[in-house]
């Protein structure tokens, strides 16, 4: 890709690991060389691998047991010790284009002259970045092969600093070698979605306005921020057709503590502000609900929901499709006057359980729903955003951003470990929808 330049001056301190070695403080490179053709080898950079970017997506939390023991009937020293041959650890700093080209002899080394293909993920906070993005182009790229880069979200705080951050990339990189991931896009839930909706003909007619009645989006974590307060489908054409979120159609909420107990050491979950790493009058909102629609002919007037927010009652992640109710419903007196109970509903889970189940009315007494339920598959591609999908995308959000830090919207306070703020409900009456019972309280569906 390029030749090796000379270094500039150091940056941060950071520490290599090897990759079965206890981890040490701030940024780490942890790096395997894989051999994926007998004339081509496979580089893996994790640049910060030690850091807690990397500790819930590397091996990294492994490190926290006292042994990993592998029970098994064949003798696994030998591929073992084949692959702890392919680990190193370099130790360096971001903004050093010197040890970035130590780096590089040391790959040479394991690449051992064969065609060599590099992939550098970026485990560090977006501000480092770009130092460690030209130090990698400039020192470390492939001289015979190709040079990738993962960049883990978040992707700036609005459109302007988004697009910044997509300018300064592509003075090094072009938009092919760039691979933006957010890690909840690579779950089974999207990718259960496009394959529900492409690969059954069943659902290709009612997949519109004409029978859907709206759709609900659903990514709540029963915890707080624990100490961290701080820190081809043309998805780009679907995204502009979204219209910008108004703030008549918002919620924001902000946790408070549980009510047994306030702070960190007493027995209860403490507040949102509670926590030493935010400012006590913090704005900062923990929760948020929003209704979105797009402008096409297919979903207009639809509904789509959305809700995201920490120490909820609840880890939930899912898509729930609702169709319209049956006009002139023979059998509407058997729901009474609550026609949400006939409502049929596809629902698309990955957590607390992996799921997709289908909610149909039969003609049992003993029960009125009847489920379907499929095992997700598991990681394929599409996990990755382009910069075209990623401007759509914050060109909804960013003027509802603005106009909530403009106006300094107080967000409602609800406790910890409940559904969320009360807010949430009227924001989904507006449109004649009440929430799955699952989805706003414990019951299960």
């Amino acid at each position: 890709m390029e030749h090796n330049a000379p270094s500039g001056a150091p940056a941060s301190s950071l520490r290599i690991e090897h990759v079965e070695t206890p981890a040490e403080e701030n940024g780490v490179q942890l790096l395997e060389t894989e051999k994926t053709e007998s004339s081509t080898s496979l580089s893996i950079v994790v640049v910060g691998a030690s850091g807690d970017l990397a500790s819930g997506k590397s091996s990294q939390h492994s490190l926290n047991f006292s042994a990993k023991i592998a029970y098994l009937r064949q003798n696994c020293n030998e591929k073992m010790d084949q692959f702890l041959k392919k680990c190193f650890c370099h130790s360096g700093q971001y903004s050093s284009e010197k040890h970035f080209m130590e780096l590089d002899e040391k790959l040479k080394e394991k690449e051992s002259g064969r065609s060599s293909n590099r992939l550098f993920y970026l485990a560090i906070p977006p501000s480092m970045f770009i130092d460690a993005v030209r130090c990698a182009k400039r020192s470390a790229s492939s001289g015979n092969g190709w040079t990738r880069v993962i960049v883990e979200k978040p992707f700036g705080h609005d459109i302007t600093s988004s697009r910044e951050m997509t300018g300064c990339l592509k003075q090094y990189l072009t938009e092919d070698q760039i691979f933006r991931i957010n890690h909840h896009m690579g779950e089974e839930l999207v990718e259960n979605l496009l394959v529900l909706r492409f690969s059954n003909l069943i659902f290709q007619p009612l997949w519109s306005r004409n029978y859907i009645r709206n759709v609900q989006f659903i990514f709540s974590e029963d915890f707080g921020t624990e100490k961290r307060g701080s820190v081809d489908l043309n998805q780009a054409k679907v995204l502009r057709s979204i219209r910008p979120v108004q703030l008549e159609d918002v919620v924001v909420g902000q946790y408070k503590d549980d009510g047994h107990g306030q702070g960190i050491t007493s027995h209860g979950h403490p507040a949102y502000t509670d926590d030493p790493t935010v400012s006590t009058n913090s704005l900062t909102p923990t929760f948020a609900a929003a209704t979105l629609f797009i402008n096409n002919s297919r979903w207009d007037g639809v509904p789509f929901l959305m809700i995201a927010g920490k120490a909820l009652h609840s880890k939930r992640m899912e898509i729930r499709v609702q169709f319209r109710h049956v006009p002139g419903n023979l059998y509407n007196r058997n729901f009474g006057t609550d026609l949400d109970k006939a409502t049929n509903e596809l629902v698309l889970r990955v957590q607390p359980d992996e799921a997709i189940y289908l909610k149909i009315n039969n003609k049992r007494n003993s029960g009125c729903i009847w489920k379907v339920t499929l095992r997700c598959n598991r990681r394929r591609e599409k996990v990755f955003i382009r910069s075209d999908e990623l401007d759509a995308a914050w060109g909804v959000f960013t003027p509802l951003l603005k106009e909530l830090e403009q106006k300094k919207i107080v967000p409602e306070l609800y406790p910890y470990g409940s559904s969320g703020p009360a807010g949430v409900h009227y924001l989904a009456a507006k449109h004649s929808i009440r929430w799955e019972n699952s989805v706003m309280t414990h019951e299960e569906s």
